[in-house]
């Protein structure tokens, strides 16, 4: 893939994760969470410019480093992420002005990495940040799939005698 469509299908993964971390979202019981990352990897694995032919080992590192900041990005989006249970029994989340700051400073530390990496004179294929958006969407899905397991694992089974009906609060009168 050439690299404009690489930064194309960047730019298409974080409008829509972005956008959509605002907003209410249930999370299913469904085993598909890793789905997304799997196809970024395998997209951003294709291209054999991953690594620097010039300086393997810089580049190498720069990757790593990329790697770890998406890992603490995720977690720390998925952590700063508010889950609840719905009395229907679902589980949703929503992200909060935490995590936009969470966001915040993984895309600096981003930039950052590729600011070192020209300024040492790596060359750095948009591979490296497609697995680094990989690894913030699995680590943050996995963690939200393990949270919602608990929740759910709590919740109560029935609701309480009532609570399908909406009577006033006043003193009730025989």
């Amino acid at each position: 893939m050439s690299g404009l469509v690489d930064a194309l299908v960047i730019a298409a993964v974080a409008v829509l994760v972005i956008t959509r971390q605002f907003r209410a979202s249930r999370i299913d019981g469904d085993r598909r969470w890793w789905l997304l990352p799997a196809i970024l990897v395998v997209v951003a694995l294709r291209e054999p410019g991953i690594l620097d032919a010039h300086h393997p080992t810089a580049s190498a590192l720069l990757l790593g480093a990329e790697l770890l900041v998406g890992l603490a990005t995720g977690a720390g989006w998925a952590w700063t992420s508010r889950i609840w249970s719905a009395p229907d029994g679902s589980v949703w989340c929503k992200s909060s002005t935490a995590s936009a700051a969470v966001w915040g400073v993984g895309i600096g530390l981003r930039v950052s990495l590729l600011a070192l990496g020209a300024a040492v004179g790596v060359h750095q294929d948009s591979s490296a940040l497609l697995l680094g958006l990989a690894g913030t969407l699995l680590v943050r899905s996995g963690i939200l799939a393990r949270r919602a397991q608990s929740l759910r694992a709590t919740a109560p089974l029935s609701g309480a005698y009532g609570d399908s009906t909406t009577r006033p609060a006043g003193k009730e009168r025989v």
